[in-house]
């Protein structure tokens, strides 16, 4: 299964990592069941946290198959994603979205992400 994995550079790993987004978050973008939080990492690629809680999506075969989706969705879309520590969080709602709406979400979030960089940037 090489090439389709989902390495330890792409993720968000420490408690510390998590929290240095929630508190500079500068990018914040809002899908439907999802937001995702970001700020600049200087490390020349994007990492991806996830928090999926119970509260908001009740079954865990549900929690599974949204970050399946995510990492996904980032493992595809890296090349293209700016060089920024991202924070994605399920929101109510997040659970009932079927598989292909979940990825148009996703799809369109990483858009605006990489477009709000890209502005950030230039300005």
């Amino acid at each position: 299964m090489s090439g389709h994995d989902f390495p330890k550079q792409l993720r968000l790993l420490t408690a510390g990592d998590y929290r240095y987004v929630f508190d500079h978050a500068i990018y914040k973008v809002h899908g439907k069941g999802l937001m995702a939080l970001a700020c600049p990492n200087g490390l020349g690629h994007p990492r991806l946290g996830l928090v999926i809680s119970k509260k908001n999506v009740r079954r865990a075969v549900d929690r599974n198959r949204l970050k399946r989706l995510a990492r996904e969705s980032v493992r595809l879309q890296q090349s293209s994603l700016p060089a920024v520590d991202i924070v994605l969080l399920a929101r109510r709602g997040a659970g009932e979205l079927d598989k292909a709406t979940l990825h148009r979400q996703l799809f369109g979030m990483w858009r605006r992400l990489e477009r709000d960089a890209r502005s950030a940037m230039t300005s």
